[in-house]
């Protein structure tokens, strides 16, 4: 097999990225169910390597792909790719988080509105024959304060969507000086934990930000009501967000991520937590689908493609 422009693709992707990549003069080899031994056996051939998660791009990996050029990541998370390591030895990284931001931003709001006016709880209710408005009664959330923490793609996306509700949207992002469209208040952390009322998260996880939700960190934000979490379960504790509901500190916690989501491993101890959290019916759980649709599954395929098109 020449190594002259061959790409590996070892992970499922929607199939126009095939034709988008053999137009730019690229040889995709297509082996989306590929395991990691079979990876390093032959990604030495190949100039580039798209994966989604479920391939660590770590130093291993990375000194046997003797001929890379590029590792392409198709979603956004970049934190099982080792990216310092990528740039000492020349190799280019992306990802695609306008493939999905969309997608995300969409999913956040779903999730913060069923949690401020109950639905998903009235509709279990209903399920199970119990009729009951007061229990049920909702809040706005017109007049909120939404603290968004980290605005990237992600974070401006659910921005984004919210401008409609007549919210307050302020941000805080240590990168960042002022937010694009100019919908969003640029603040300084302790006035985003002094003001925020519903808290949304969108930082990437890394060494800085692993755990960085504790409980001593959440009892900063001294008006919070509500907690979103769809970008790595990692960063939040789950035993911290526990605390909180348990004590009423929090109305509700919407959450598309866990700290561990691959559950046939889960101690008992991890098992005991989720079916606390699974009791409260002011949280929603749903299984890091944020960013998962049919049109995200497409629109990532054809950001990468232009992406290796433009920065190659």
């Amino acid at each position: 097999m020449s190594t002259k422009k061959s790409i590996l693709i070892a992970d499922d992707m929607h199939e126009c990225i095939l034709p988008l990549l053999r137009e730019q003069g690229y040889d995709p080899v297509y082996l989306p169910v590929i395991d990691r031994e079979g990876i390093l056996k032959i990604i030495g051939e190949f100039e580039g390597l798209i994966i989604r998660s479920k391939t660590a791009v770590n130093k291993e990996l990375v000194d046997a792909g003797v001929n890379l050029k590029f590792v392409a990541r198709a979603g956004a998370g970049m934190d099982k790719v080792d990216e310092d390591y990528l740039n000492e030895k020349g190799i280019k990284a992306i990802n695609a988080p306008e493939g999905n931001r969309d997608a995300l931003g969409e999913h956040a709001t779903g999730l913060l509105l069923s949690l401020l006016h109950k639905i998903s709880s009235a509709h279990k209710e209903i399920k199970g024959h119990k009729w009951d408005r007061d229990g049920n009664r909702g809040i706005e959330l017109k007049g909120k304060v939404v603290g968004i923490y980290g605005v990237g793609n992600m974070g401006m996306s659910f921005a984004q969507k919210l401008r409609g509700f007549d919210c307050e949207i302020i941000g805080f992002d240590k990168f960042k000086g002022a937010f694009e469209g100019g919908f969003i208040k640029n603040v300084e952390l302790d006035e985003l934990m002094e003001r925020t009322e519903i808290l949304s998260l969108h930082i990437p996880l890394n060494r800085e930000t692993r755990h960085l939700f504790d409980e001593a960190y959440l009892r900063r934000f001294k008006n919070l009501n509500v907690l979103l979490n769809t970008a790595r379960g990692e960063i939040l504790r789950t035993d911290a967000l526990i605390k909180l509901l348990d004590d009423g500190t929090l109305y509700g916690a919407g959450l598309d991520v866990l700290e561990n989501e691959k559950l046939h491993t889960y101690t008992e101890q991890e098992k005991a937590q989720l079916d606390k959290l699974n009791s409260f019916p002011n949280v929603l759980i749903t299984p890091h689908v944020g960013g998962w649709t049919y049109e995200s599954y497409q629109r990532i395929s054809e950001v990468i493609a232009q992406k290796i098109k433009e920065e190659l």
